[in-house]
């Protein structure tokens, strides 16, 4: 039974392919025309041309981040955005933003944790000593519970590295960042 609907799907196949033009080995049918290369004037022949990759995209970063201190200039804007819609149903990030089931993070940077007006913070939050930072908001989005045990926010954590770097550049582009 197997064996005779394989064999009919490829009936099927083929006369698809036939349809829409063939495959161009049929007499009188023209091939295909070749694909069409393109070199780069100053490109050694000698030499095969660089592949763009995720990490050569990453490194290039995005111009939404050209003002902040790398890691984050680096980081790739869409990406970032992306791993925001984790946090978004929770979290706002515009200038007199809504206050959700998390603070809005709007200045959050400069900012001593657990103050932004509008929010109830956790007793752990509260009592917390520290000021927002790029790089203590890594440490905290790695795994939240871990960085401040006693913390209410109910977030596993963004466990790849490069995707905080994203989200953190993300967050500073939209938040008011200013450089200290």
């Amino acid at each position: 039974m197997k064996k005779s609907i394989t064999a009919m799907a490829l009936v099927i196949g083929m006369g698809l392919v036939t349809a829409c033009g063939g495959s161009g080995d049929e007499p009188g049918e023209a091939a295909p025309p070749p694909p069409v290369e393109t070199e780069t004037p100053d490109a050694d022949p000698a030499e095969p041309a660089e592949a763009e990759t995720p990490e050569t995209t990453q490194a290039a970063g995005s111009s939404e981040f050209a003002a902040l201190p790398e890691p984050y200039a680096s980081a790739d804007f869409d990406r970032g955005k992306r791993v925001f819609l984790q946090c978004q149903s929770c979290h706002t990030l515009t200038d007199g933003g809504a206050v959700v089931l998390g603070p809005n993070l709007y200045g959050m940077f400069g900012r001593e944790v657990g103050t932004s007006d509008g929010f109830e913070y956790s007793a752990a939050l509260q009592e917390a000593d520290f000021i927002w930072t790029p790089e203590l908001l890594d440490q905290w989005l790695a795994r939240p519970r871990d960085f401040l045990p006693g913390n209410n926010m109910s977030f596993a954590g963004v466990q790849r590295p490069d995707d905080r770097t994203a989200v953190i550049a993300y967050v500073m582009s939209q938040t008011g960042y200013e450089a200290p």
